[in-house]
């Protein structure tokens, strides 16, 4: 007797908040972003950020790759005190005021090596098995472990995967461990016209700013329609000193900024 059809997942739903960087969408669907509102639901928020970036895999030692990981721990460095962290201070709450933030160390991950594809509950146990073995700090109330994948790999997550259903996500685990991964903006869904770096740059940025103003996704600055802050503006982008980050959503400005 055959068994029953297999539903197709949903991913992405309210008991399953939108967590991703979506796939670039092209310019029409960009210029027609709906307005959003983003409403408190009482969640941690990321007041001063401690980012740790973990660059998984050899790929990031050989000499080509090791620049852009220099790149974008200086890129952290820059950022976390700029004009972009200042925009969201619109989001602070009483006891919770979110300010600048510090990069606060980083490690290259060669064992195990991640393979063609991996999962994010991979991911999710090399942290945990890292900060056991003391290469990743302890966690604490600002804690954000970066996780960056070599050019190639691919990270499957929520019914989805990199460079087909996303090109980028944050998430928690445990006892409120924040994580975001970055998948190498090595498609053309994932880079929307920019130079690789530029991609990088402007996915990792999107993802920052969710993580600080919802780290649990749903239970901190959410709408119910569009997302989370960067959602409601994704591929929309300016230049900040040198780099190209993604613009992030204002209720004060009601915009993009």
């Amino acid at each position: 007797m055959p068994g029953k059809p297999r539903q197709k997942k949903k991913p992405y739903t309210l008991q399953h908040p939108i967590r991703i960087v979506p796939m670039h969408p092209g310019a029409a669907a960009i210029a027609a972003a709906a307005a959003g509102q983003l409403t408190y639901r009482g969640g941690p928020l990321l007041t001063a950020v401690q980012v740790f970036t973990v660059f998984w895999g050899s790929w990031w030692k050989q000499a080509a790759n090791s620049g852009v990981m220099t790149k974008m721990n200086q890129f952290f460095d820059d950022i976390l005190t700029s004009q972009l962290i200042d925009q969201l201070g619109e989001y602070s709450v009483q006891g919770k005021v979110i300010g600048h933030g510090s990069r606060v160390g980083t490690t290259v991950v060669t064992s195990p090596e991640p393979g063609a594809s991996v999962q994010d509950s991979a991911i999710q146990n090399l942290i945990q098995q890292e900060i056991s073995a003391g290469t990743l700090p302890a966690t604490n109330a600002n804690t954000l472990y970066f996780v960056f994948l070599p050019d190639g790999v691919q990270v499957v997550q929520g019914g989805g995967a990199s460079c087909q259903a996303f090109c980028g996500y944050h998430d928690s685990f445990g006892s409120d461990v924040y994580y975001a991964v970055m998948p190498y903006a090595g498609c053309a869904g994932c880079t929307g016209g920019l130079a690789a770096f530029d991609a990088l740059t402007s996915t990792t940025s999107h993802e920052l700013c969710e993580a600080i103003t919802d780290p649990i996704p749903g239970q901190g600055w959410y709408d119910d329609n569009n997302g989370e802050i960067g959602d409601i503006c994704a591929w929309k982008t300016k230049t900040l000193g040198s780099y190209t980050v993604q613009l992030e959503w204002s209720n004060r400005a009601g915009a993009c900024i």
